[in-house]
């Protein structure tokens, strides 16, 4: 076996120059915190214009007001009304789907989208209360204070956890951590989406058959054995009038969908059904034959409920909890939903200032008798469809709430709540999204069951449990791909200096006497021990192979480096002990193509110097090609010593087989 000084690459791996801790520490920092460097459009910029950008960066209304025009406001008038006929209904439901007043449903269409308009960085999302957010709190507050026997005191904590969840949200956008959001995958998101809508639906079957009392548990058993154990207290006038309005309102969306120009069937339709409800309960006296109706809603604009919020309730921590759980739920859709329909119009969102926006809206809303608002898939999908244009849009719509709260509320008390459940199924059904399952099988199995395991903990378990185990099944993927990172055994494709994956390329050859690996990820402490026993088993596994087939035996081992970007000093150690292990074998290690930060750990713990100059390379195919010309060299010295009168000719045809 040749040496290090046997050979020396022509190109050899530099180790850059250390850099201060301190600048290191503050490159890495805003790596982190700060990758689409907000701060680049302040550079050279006199004081007076940086005020204006730092004011235009935090309150976005300042930037794209001054270009507003009249033709923008015709956009968004129609928009604006044409949302606001789906928030009155839907704010109504959901607030009774949250197990709060109805006019709380009402008031929260009003405050937070003025707040959003002017911190919102969206031209499209329409904001408004949300089904699955509505259950949650409903599920979670309603288990320690009931909203029937203590109504005050659970309004209180649903203000008082909307607070924390804005609180929460607003947090992770000024500290920039909003990549903590991305760690519920699609996957997920769309497990744990369906189930909830699941939930929802089911808990319907309360008003579509008209019971009076019903479970407060969410699982599918529970909600059954409810159903079914009352048999004898269905009401077949809510049943008959429900299955109407489900089935009118299913219809109205089967034919938005089949021509976009009909989108405003689907958008009117819930107040429709609505003003049609009331309408055959005033004229029919249904009320007064087991059809249960909203009754009064209180006139007048939003009352301030700042001293309600109960940071002194014995379930306060109950309070912070459901905050911080609807909170990431509320930002995780509405940033989603943003995107979704930003990449239609080709602009771009800024996930953190959507973060403040929202916190900032929920903040104010608690303090103005308001609860959890984000930025629901259905009403920003009519607001797109009408040719919305701006966040003025949900402008217009909260003074068409406005407009109601101040003279329409009387209209609302014959609204039957079978009306609302049958608003809040259809919605729901659209969250069902099995093409979304049906392509993640497709694609990725292993993401089908991550989806499917969240979609069952919610409808078998209950929303927390459901949400728990798709946040934890999701940071065990995490945990999976950093703890066993894949390598690859590359080969030689023909009739070239290219090195690729085997099992990617077949028609890959292996290099006789050498074993190249290539690590496919980061080394840390967490993957160190498994590496050290990987690649320790491709080696045993490679001589075993080239002793069966007769090939001549192991001589090399490469590891390339190329996609490990750090390593920390458990991965330094792993390689000191694996460079131990390799020399008891009597093989020689080289590395090929290590990064930047792996050249400067390799350096400094003395391990280039272990290994040697020499057997560290720009690329695999230069590793290659030294371990020939050492073998070329060793063959050719060992004829000399052995055969002193070797022919010139003879040596030749070596050096050109080698």
């Amino acid at each position: 076996m040749g040496t290090a000084g046997d050979y020396e690459s022509q190109r050899r791996v530099p180790v850059p120059p250390s850099k201060p801790f301190l600048k290191s520490l503050q490159t890495n920092l805003k790596e982190t915190f700060f990758p689409d460097d907000p701060f680049r459009q302040f550079k050279h910029q006199p004081a007076p214009r940086k005020l204006l950008l730092g004011l235009q960066y935090f309150v976005p209304v300042l930037e794209w007001a001054p270009r507003y025009t009249f033709n923008f406001f015709k956009a968004d008038l129609v928009a604006g009304i044409t949302i606001a006929s789906l928030a009155v209904p839907q704010g109504i439901s959901y607030a009774n789907l949250a197990s709060i007043p109805p006019i709380i449903g009402l008031y929260s269409s009003f405050v937070p989208p003025l707040i959003y308009a002017m911190l919102g960085s969206s031209r499209d999302l329409a904001v408004g209360t949300v089904a699955v957010a509505s259950l949650l709190i409903s599920s979670m507050l309603g288990k320690v204070v009931s909203p029937t026997e203590h109504p005050m005191q659970y309004v209180q904590l649903v203000f008082t956890a909307t607070f924390f969840a804005g609180l929460f949200q607003a947090s992770l956008g000024i500290l920039r951590l909003g990549f903590i959001v991305d760690f519920l995958s699609h996957a997920t998101i769309v497990g744990f989406m369906g189930g909830a809508a699941t939930i929802v639906c089911l808990q319907q079957l309360k008003g579509m058959l008209g019971l009076v009392h019903f479970t407060h548990e969410t699982d599918l058993i529970s909600v059954m054995r409810s159903v079914f154990g009352q048999i004898h207290q269905w009401r077949w006038e809510s049943a008959v009038l429900g299955c109407c309005f489900l089935f009118f309102l299913l219809l109205t969306r089967y034919f938005s969908k089949r021509k976009a120009a009909f989108f405003w069937i689907n958008a009117m339709a819930p107040l429709t059904s609505v003003i049609l409800g009331s309408l055959l309960v005033y004229l029919t006296h249904a009320e007064k034959h087991g059809v249960q109706v909203i009754g009064h809603l209180k006139k007048g604009l939003n009352p301030l409920s700042a001293y309600d919020l109960a940071f002194d309730s014995p379930h306060l921590m109950a309070a912070i909890k459901t905050g911080i759980i609807i909170g990431i739920i509320g930002l995780a859709e509405g940033i989603a939903v943003g995107r979704t329909f930003a990449m239609f119009k080709n602009y771009h969102i800024d996930g953190n200032k959507e973060m403040i926006a929202f916190g900032m809206m929920n903040i104010a809303g608690s303090c103005t008798s308001c609860y959890l608002t984000a930025g629901p898939f259905s009403r920003t999908a009519v607001n797109f469809n009408a040719g919305s244009q701006s966040a003025i849009s949900n402008i217009v719509m909260a003074t068409a709430v406005m407009f109601t709260l101040l003279f329409l509320t009387p209209l609302f008390h014959y609204t039957p709540l079978v009306v609302l459940s049958s608003i809040i199924i259809a919605a729901m059904l659209g969250l069902l999204d099995y093409e979304a399952a049906i392509h993640l099988w497709k694609i990725d199995k292993f993401d089908f069951f991550i989806c499917l395991g969240a979609y069952l903990g919610v409808v078998l378990g209950s929303v927390e449990i459901g949400l728990i185990i798709a946040i934890t099944v999701s940071l065990l993927r995490i945990i999976l791909f950093v703890a066993r990172p894949r390598t690859i055994v590359l080969g030689n494709i023909p009739n070239s200096g290219i090195y690729r994956s085997m099992e990617q390329y077949p028609v890959a050859n292996n290099v006789p006497g050498v074993l190249i690996l290539q690590i496919d990820a980061p080394v840390y402490f967490a993957n160190a021990n498994y590496l050290r026993e990987r690649i320790s088993r491709w080696i045993y596994e490679e001589e075993d192979r080239l002793k069966s087939a007769g090939e001549s035996s192991l001589h090399y081992v490469i590891l390339d480096l190329s996609a490990v970007g750090s390593i920390d000093t458990s991965g330094i150690s792993m390689l000191q002990e694996l460079t131990k292990n390799v020399d008891r074998k009597g093989l020689q290690l080289a590395l090929a193509n290590p990064r930047s930060e792996v050249m400067k750990k390799l350096d400094k713990s003395k391990l280039i110097d272990k290994i040697g100059q020499g057997w560290i390379f720009l690329t695999v195919g230069e590793a290659v090609q030294a371990f020939r010309r050492v073998n070329f060299l060793m063959l050719r010295k060992e004829l000399r010593d052995n055969h002193p009168p070797v022919l010139v000719e003879e040596e030749e045809g070596m050096r050109r087989h080698f």
